[in-house]
């Protein structure tokens, strides 16, 4: 029995798929290209299935032809840079993105089908620049470009979730502050009362502070 069809041709066509035991698993879309090639998306929901769709036949009309089964990390970036943040974000964001992108998360990545990233992917990124010498607040940003392109992603239906949600970036390490000790807070009294006869400088005058060990002027 031929499936049934949810959409005209001239608009594509969605419908359901189904596992073994006959349940619906998910829905997917078929179009055709301006090449007369059949071309398929898919999705968990019809909902996202139809809207897949409708952007993989505008991208066709525009020369840019992406199967999301097929579609790798790589080719998604440049799609997202180009049709989601260049004219939406302040020049500097978009080089931003651009940079951590090109530089970072392609070289890492890029081969990957986009719908076979995992969270371990990520921490495996973010462990590599770290070790090669990043700061973490420099890997903060590539996650927050990672994070931001892989939200887009999920809300087009090419993933059932952002997997950059579920990692947690590098923290940045806050130096501590040393409290004196209680040898280093009896000196600063005895240099604070050691200048003047009768005890500390006057007002509006700040003691010499001749501290052991702490270097203080000669």
């Amino acid at each position: 029995m031929a499936r049934k069809k949810q959409k005209g041709n001239g608009s594509g066509t969605v419908y359901p798929r189904k596992n073994k035991q006959g349940k619906v698993s998910g829905y997917r879309g078929s179009y055709f290209d301006p090449e007369g090639i059949r071309r398929y998306v898919s999705a968990k929901t019809k909902t996202e299935a139809e809207k897949a769709l409708r952007q993989a036949m505008a991208d066709a009309d525009r020369g840019l032809i992406f199967e999301a089964e097929n579609l790798t990390v790589s080719e998604y970036f440049d799609r997202w840079l180009i049709d989601s943040v260049r004219d939406t974000v302040r020049s500097t964001t978009f080089e931003r993105y651009e940079q951590n992108s090109r530089l970072h998360i392609k070289p890492a990545l890029g081969r990957l089908k986009l719908r076979k990233l995992t969270s371990a992917h990520v921490r495996g990124l973010y462990r590599e620049k770290l070790d090669s010498g990043l700061s973490p607040r420099s890997v903060q940003y590539i996650h927050v470009t990672l994070h931001k392109a892989l939200k887009q992603a999920e809300a087009d239906g090419l993933l059932r979730r952002n997997i950059a949600g579920t990692v947690k970036p590098p923290q940045g390490r806050k130096e501590e502050i040393q409290p004196l000790d209680a040898r280093q807070v009896k000196d600063l009294f005895e240099a604070a009362k050691g200048d003047r006869p009768g005890g500390l400088s006057v007002a509006g005058e700040r003691p010499h502070l001749r501290l052991r060990g702490w270097g203080a002027p000669r």
